[in-house]
């Protein structure tokens, strides 16, 4: 028997419904869609596919607000799908599947979903929904109607094959759907599922061409680069226009912000390989030595391991931002995935050095930890980025302090700062250390000063007339010291410095003069 709907909660679950399906599908008129729901709702009628449609449309609208009443509008909804596949499924059957998967997939239920939307794309294909001229057949409305829907499917799957690692279920091969909307003077209308479904196309040509045939180079990245710029120039200030909650409705803003995140993610998708590839490089042992002889072809590298940090911190930040300011629903599927990509590739950059990135980083966790309240997933990923975000600081942190212990005994190799180890502090292994420390003092007097430390003999020997007391300032020995007029000529780039240069080099007069030094 159906399950019964209560009519008030009808416009809530129609509004929650929109908010949760905004650029990602696009299956409705939504300036009827509450009136017809509701007018459904009001009747007796609750079978067929009409009703099928209108209870997943409920489901996944009342899945925050009361997940029980949402389950069992569900079940009977898939029960009903199923059944109604051994007739003449059409549309409606194509936009069920599609509302089946949506569910399953803000339930954390990844394989369902990815084994009903199949279902689904054979029913598209078998009713000719991927032909503009098929569709144009049924009229202006329903063939307009029929376009989105295949645009919704397309995105829907190119998401799906993205997250899983599978390969998508739909093709452009023999589409003729057009992905694009011109006005009647020739010029390109924006449409969010429009802007959608081209930054997945681009996103499809990245798995394509670099991980599905696990080749990348810059020439191969140029090309993807070319197609984004060309989204970001045509798409890219509507949609953060369109982020303002000031002056645009809720679901608009969800939508600007997954469009958004998408795009970011292609960008994070297409210079991940260089970002770990220059990890790598900063990780090794041997960065010393590489770092003097970059290549250009390096530099490059570098660049474009900064653009995928770059786009992870601005996804970070527009996903943080909406979140305080509760516009961010608890199920967005699309969003968590894209946002743990973007919070490993931030944990990756902290460790590399990348930057201060370390509130960044916290801010993703938090983020996913916000939508892990209803997420399993987002649960999980929350947890994986907080480990390797902890990790990346304890490695630093020992990197730190083993700097700190290499420039400690460099200093000590002169001052003495820290006791040898072994050392005893007793009388006589005082007494000890004072005759070694003679012996080698007379050494240095015959062989000569040791040549690190002759910059400290270059001061004046006080005389000994009495006035070697405590009362005598050490700086009037200043007026001693001899003339560093020998050194014109050395610091203006007309001769070469030696390491005895250096060595005897007085600094307190070059410093008087307002410390410019040019070291050029």
């Amino acid at each position: 028997m159906p399950p019964y709907v209560y009519t008030p909660l009808v416009l809530r679950s129609v509004q929650q419904y929109l908010n949760a399906t905004a650029s990602l599908v696009d299956l409705f008129d939504k300036v009827t869609l509450v009136e017809e729901v509701a007018k459904w709702a009001a009747g007796s009628q609750r079978r067929g596919p009409v009703s099928i449609v209108n209870y997943l449309i409920l489901a996944i609208g009342a899945q925050e607000t009361d997940s029980s009443l949402s389950q069992v509008f569900f079940e009977y909804a898939r029960e009903q799908t199923l059944t109604s596949l051994g007739g003449d499924p059409g549309v409606s059957i194509v936009q069920a599947s599609i509302l089946i998967t949506l569910y399953m997939l803000r339930s954390s239920q990844m394989n369902g979903a990815f084994v009903f939307f199949g279902l689904g794309v054979r029913i598209a294909y078998s009713i000719g929904v991927h032909r503009t001229e098929v569709n144009a057949r049924f009229g202006l409305e329903m063939g307009s109607q029929r376009d989105k829907l295949w645009k919704s499917l397309r995105i829907v799957d190119l998401y799906l094959s993205t997250l899983m690692g599978r390969p998508p279920a739909t093709s452009d091969v023999d589409c003729t759907v057009a992905y694009r909307k011109f006005d009647d003077s020739g010029n390109e209308v924006f449409d969010m599922l429009n802007a959608s479904a081209q930054v997945m196309l681009i996103m499809e040509a990245v798995v394509v061409e670099v991980y599905s045939r696990r080749k990348i180079s810059l020439a191969v990245t140029e090309g993807i680069s070319a197609q984004l710029r060309q989204w970001s120039h045509r798409w890219l200030p509507h949609v953060k226009a369109l982020l303002d909650p000031a002056t645009q409705d809720t679901a608009t803003v969800i939508g600007a912000c997954q469009v958004l995140a998408s795009y970011y993610y292609a960008v994070m998708l297409a210079s991940r390989p260089f970002l770990v590839y220059e990890l790598c490089l900063r990780l090794s042992p041997e960065r010393a030595s590489d770092q003097t002889n970059r290549s250009p072809a390096a530099t490059g590298r570098s660049k474009l391991a900064d653009a995928c940090i770059d786009a992870a911190n601005l996804m970070v930040d527009v996903t943080a931002d909406l979140i305080n300011n509760n516009f961010l629903t608890y199920r967005m599927p699309l969003l968590v995935s894209w946002l743990f990509a973007s919070s490993l590739v931030v944990g990756l950059g902290v460790m590399g050095g990348f930057g201060r990135l370390e509130k960044r980083a916290n801010q993703s966790v938090e983020a996913l930890e916000h939508f892990a309240a209803n997420d399993v997933h987002a649960m999980q990923y929350s947890q994986i980025a907080r480990s390797l975000l902890n990790t990346a600081v304890q490695y630093l942190d020992r990197k730190e302090a083993n700097e700190r212990l290499e420039r400690t005994a460099s200093s000590n190799h002169i001052f003495g700062l820290m006791p040898k180890d072994g050392q005893q502090a007793t009388p006589s292994g005082i007494r000890a250390q004072n005759r070694s420390a003679d012996r080698i003092s007379r050494s240095q007097q015959t062989s000569g000063p040791d040549p690190s430390l002759t910059a400290f003999q270059d001061l004046p020997n006080p005389t000994s007339n009495g006035a070697d007391t405590p009362s005598r300032d050490f700086f009037e020995t200043w007026s001693q010291m001899p003339d560093f007029s020998m050194f014109d000529g050395l610091m203006d780039g007309t001769q070469e410095w030696t390491e005895q240069d250096w060595s005897t080099l007085n600094l307190f007069p070059l410093l008087d003069d307002g410390g410019q030094i040019d070291l050029s």
